[in-house]
């Protein structure tokens, strides 16, 4: 319906204003940040449910550890042990009783995405448990045993040199053998 004037002529209605939301639209977090929030989510509980239940201010390295053996039993990485036949074996024949474990690599990932979930939740960088000593002892530890008993062993990835670097090393190398 048209608004008249009063004069009766016809005029085109007025243009309504675009409602608003009233808060900015949230973009969807990465994957990392979801994780992330959940890994957080899930050691919150842990605490909460440990007895006698902890608080993060009293939290430690020795607790972080045994949050990550509790996770053991999650795992789907069979370690071999050092009885079992297959120990050292990278692919052994037939199953075995072995233990299913959480993989060095997932725990090395939860440590790092828990050691920024807490310093974003207010704990400072120099008393982060996910951060201690005790704590990379023990992934340390881990990813040695899982190597053994797998029998492969960790090798660190190399990073890639650019050929821009090996292209000048080549010609760096060139000119002094020329000169």
């Amino acid at each position: 319906m048209e608004a008249t004037s009063a004069g009766g002529e016809s005029q085109p209605p007025a243009p309504q204003p675009q409602s608003q939301p009233s808060s900015p639209p949230t973009a969807t977090p990465s994957r990392y940040e979801s994780q992330k929030r959940r890994d957080w989510n899930t050691f919150q509980q842990y605490l909460r449910n440990h007895k006698p239940p902890l608080t993060l201010a009293r939290c430690s390295g020795a607790h972080v550890i045994e949050f990550m053996k509790y996770l053991d039993q999650f795992g789907k990485t069979k370690v071999h042990v050092t009885e079992c036949p297959y120990f050292g074996q990278p692919n052994p024949p037939s199953p075995c009783a072995c233990p299913l474990k959480q993989a060095w690599g997932s725990l090395d990932a939860l440590v790092g995405r828990l050691r920024a979930a807490f310093e974003e939740n207010g704990g400072k960088p120099e008393s982060n448990p996910f951060g201690t000593r005790a704590v990379r002892i023990y992934l340390r530890e881990v990813r040695e045993g899982h190597a053994k008993a797998r029998g492969i062993p960790y090798e660190k990835k190399k990073r890639k040199r650019s050929t821009v670097t090996a292209a000048a090393i080549v010609s760096t190398a060139t000119a002094a053998v020329n000169s």
